[in-house]
């Protein structure tokens, strides 16, 4: 038996560099109506629900609500929420500085 595990699909560089030209394709259409399309295109209604909750919740979070408050509004699991809020206290937090450009609108 091979101890070499084979991996199957893309790997970690290649999804890495995918999203990374993704973003940059986003950011150089400027065109808010284009790019929502564009997420309802690429993904599936059950993927732009969880995107959606999931930045729901980073609101939240940042707004004081409890998470055990953010799991019965949105009916997320307590995981996913610890993950949020874990992620919103980083330093340089990328959630922190979209929240920053979301109240400096």
């Amino acid at each position: 038996m091979n101890d070499n595990k084979e991996t199957k699909g893309i790997s970690e560089e290649e999804i890495s560099a995918t999203i990374k030209e993704l973003c940059h394709l986003i950011l150089k259409s400027g065109d808010e109506a284009f790019i929502y399309e564009f997420f309802n295109c690429l993904f599936t209604k059950p993927e732009l629900k969880d995107i959606a909750n999931r930045w729901l919740l980073v609101k939240e979070i940042d707004k004081g609500t409890t998470q055990r408050e953010i799991a019965n509004k949105f009916a997320m699991s307590l995981c996913k929420i610890t993950r949020g809020s874990r992620e919103l206290n980083k330093e340089d937090s990328a959630f922190r500085k979209m929240l920053e450009l979301l109240k400096n609108q």
